[in-house]
């Protein structure tokens, strides 16, 4: 072990507590390097032993589970190390790390295994005695590995990123790996704008990563150097992330220059070699491949310890604000024998008693009430829980609930997101309140105790009586439940604050202020005081912090690593959460957070996610924005397609597979030789303010 040698090394603090340990390595910023070739998996055994018994629930970090994976680590010619950079009660549920350990597993000549991060008393002890970011399976470091994966599907784990590479023992940067480092990518829904992490990211994929993470792993091992009696190859790195680029749907940012107008926004961005797309669009299948069924059992109570199938990807609902709405498009769905088959298989190779059946709109599927039935009848007799955890109002039926009633847990979970006419034509999510309180009472009257609501403040152009409305229908819904089941009738109500992400319409529009939020937040607090009443919400510090992250550009990079620098990691619990080094990261590098977060975009604004696309053209997302400033909404777009430019973009692969599969509209016309994204629009309006438009010539 050896110790950066521009940092102090540590006392012996071997008689100390695990958390002194962590508070100490916090603020001294201990960052210890490790030489993979000295730590065998008997080595890292052997550490583990004298340690776990310090730490919370030392299952986290003892692998074995049942349905894991081990391959022969010396017959893969890829080995690739798949990492959820949050503890392991929350990464083992993860869907996407989950289908990738799938996908890589199946092939004969790679392997894959999964690391999480360390709670910070484990952190502390690792860093004491030296013992490196190792892979669950093998006990391996991961930086023995040729390919480490990281999934983002949210933007507060990027301070745990670089928290994992650390402990894995590699620099930072990516300019600052060689040949002997491993290659690092990151997947997921956040980095639909990968500029924030682009520093530490040797490359993104963006979209769907089922078939992606082949054609990456072809490619490595074609840029393998075979050397008889070597333990690790190395590779040829800039070669091969050259190779890499020209993936589609993977972005590599070394070969990509931004560069910036003297207002500080986006004047444009070069690629900086021949072959690379500008944009990277991103990567979709054509046909969902069949669901993972051997999913792991965890060690210990995990945060949804379930079997999860997903029946279909993408939604057709148009929701203004919804970042996964708009990046998953088109909607595909599996047929019911598939999922149920897939459920069967799942459940048998496990055991677990509850089946989550998962889509962003899982009541939108085309036969959910068929899909229901089939799933009770073939689990009749047996302790089986199912769970729709997202389900429109609009499309809840009584059929949908008479078929829920025998598998219902304890809840039934709705998400009106605004509680006036006019909010909900804003961010195009109609529906009136008195099917919400039909849906509602329906619920009640067949048994269910708690029902969930959640609504998001910080809309644009919203008002204080916007947000009392949410109160005063909370209160009629538990009024009408109570009617129907009593007193027993409980009512959760979660309460987020609206970040504006890109790819939405509502990319233009600023932030609501903290203190309007505070002010909003006051009055839902003083209000929703009953004891069958049980409110949530954000804090604003935590919706800043992913309004910068989720909305930044490159020079969030120096920002992300500075508040690391200063202790900043697990930003999304609570208790962690370190707002302070945040603001002094902002500070030390000349900053103003302001500009990403209470700034209204000029329309005709190139923004830092640009050169990535997710195939809904700017142009329809800018329509979009146009008509919620009038108030008009856009039907479902089963009923009617809008042109959002997912066809045009994937017109060959849709040709090719006709019927209902996709909900976009069959292709006719004669296939292309190519497929270019349509172009938008050289003249676009610009706002000054929300309320007034003028046009660019």
């Amino acid at each position: 072990m050896r110790v950066a040698s521009d940092q102090p090394i540590w006392p012996n603090l071997k008689n100390c507590k695990a958390h002194r340990l962590y508070i100490q390595a916090r603020s001294r910023q201990i960052h210890i390097r490790y030489n993979p070739a000295m730590l065998t998996p008997a080595h890292i055994e052997s550490k583990l032993e004298r340690i776990l018994l310090k730490v919370q629930k030392p299952g986290r970090y003892v692998g074995g589970e049942f349905n894991t994976t081990v391959k022969d680590w010396h017959s893969a010619r890829a080995r690739v190390a798949l990492v959820f950079p949050d503890i392991y009660d929350i990464g083992v549920s993860n869907v996407g790390l989950k289908i990738l350990y799938d996908q890589i597993n199946q092939r004969d000549d790679a392997l894959a295994e999964r690391a999480y991060l360390p709670w910070t008393d484990m952190e502390a002890l690792m860093r004491r005695d030296g013992i490196p970011l190792y892979a669950l399976e093998s006990k391996r470091p991961l930086s023995g590995f040729d390919l480490i994966g990281f999934t983002l599907p949210y933007e507060t784990l990027y301070t745990n990123a670089l928290n994992a590479l650390d402990l894995i023992g590699i620099p930072l940067r990516s300019a600052d790996r060689d040949e002997t480092h491993p290659i690092i990518i990151a997947g997921g829904h956040s980095v639909m704008n990968p500029e924030p992490m682009h520093a530490f990211m040797d490359a993104f994929v963006v979209g769907e990563g089922e078939e992606v993470i082949h054609d990456i792993i072809n490619v490595i091992q074609q840029f393998k150097v075979e050397t008889l009696n070597v333990e690790r190859s190395t590779f040829n790195r800039d070669e091969l992330l050259l190779a890499l680029a020209k993936i589609p749907g993977v972005y590599v940012p070394r070969f990509y220059q931004v560069s910036y107008m003297d207002d500080n926004t986006i004047a444009h961005v070069e690629a900086l070699a021949e072959g690379l797309a500008n944009p990277v669009v991103k990567r979709v299948v054509a046909h969902l491949p069949p669901p993972p069924t051997k999913f792991i059992v965890p060690n210990i109570e995990i945060v949804h310890n379930r079997v999860s199938v997903e029946i279909m990807r993408g939604c057709t609902r148009g929701c203004r604000f919804c970042h996964a709405g708009m990046i998953t498009r088109p909607v595909r769905e599996r047929s019911v024998d598939e999922i149920v088959a897939a459920a069967e298989a799942a459940i048998k190779s496990t055991g677990f008693e509850e089946l989550a059946l998962m889509s962003l709109s899982s009541s939108d599927y085309s036969y959910v009430v068929e899909l229901v039935n089939a799933i009770s009848a073939k689990f009749e007799g047996k302790k089986l829980t199912v769970s729709l955890p997202s389900l429109r109002i609009e499309s809840v039926s009584v059929d949908l609930m008479d078929s829920l009633r025998d598998r219902r847990g304890s809840g039934f979970t709705l998400a009106p997101e605004a509680a006036t006419e006019r909010m909900r034509n804003i961010i195009n999510k109609y529906v009136s309140d008195e099917e919400i309180l039909n849906t509602t009472r329906a619920i009640y009257s067949r048994g269910w105790t708690t029902i969930k609501l959640y609504f998001m403040i910080g809309h644009p152009s919203e008002t204080l009586e916007d947000v009392q409305a949410i109160v005063d229908l909370c209160k009629r819904v538990l009024a009408e439940g109570r009617k129907v089941a009593g007193m027993k009738c409980k009512l959760n109500v979660g309460v987020s604050t609206f970040v504006p992400k890109s790819h939405t319409p509502f990319q233009w529009v600023a932030c609501d202020t903290r203190d309007s939020v505070l002010d909003k937040q006051g009055l839902l607090k003083r209000q929703l005081r009953d004891k069958n009443i049980k409110l949530s919400w954000t804090k604003p510090e935590d919706t800043l912090l992913e309004a910068w992250l989720s909305r930044g550009d490159r020079r969030l990079s120096d920002v992300i690593e500075s508040a690391w620098k200063r202790g900043a990691r697990f930003d999304a619990w609570g208790d962690q959460m370190n707002f302070n080094a945040w603001m002094q990261a902002f500070a030390e590098h000349g900053l103003d957070h302001t500009f990403y977060t209470y700034r209204p975009r000029r329309t005709d604004e190139i923004f830092p996610w640009d050169h990535i696309t997710a195939a809904v053209r700017k142009n329809f997302l800018f329509q979009d924005f146009r008509q919620s400033l009038e108030g008009q909404i856009r039907v479902d777009c089963r009923l009617n397609c809008f042109a959002c430019g997912i066809l045009p973009t994937f017109a060959n692969m849709r040709r090719d597979h006709p019927g209902e599969a996709w909900k976009c509209p069959d292709v006719k016309s004669p296939r292309k030789a190519s497929n270019q994204l349509s172009v938008i629009s050289d003249q676009l309006p610009v706002f000054t303010d929300q309320s007034h438009l003028v046009v660019v010539e």
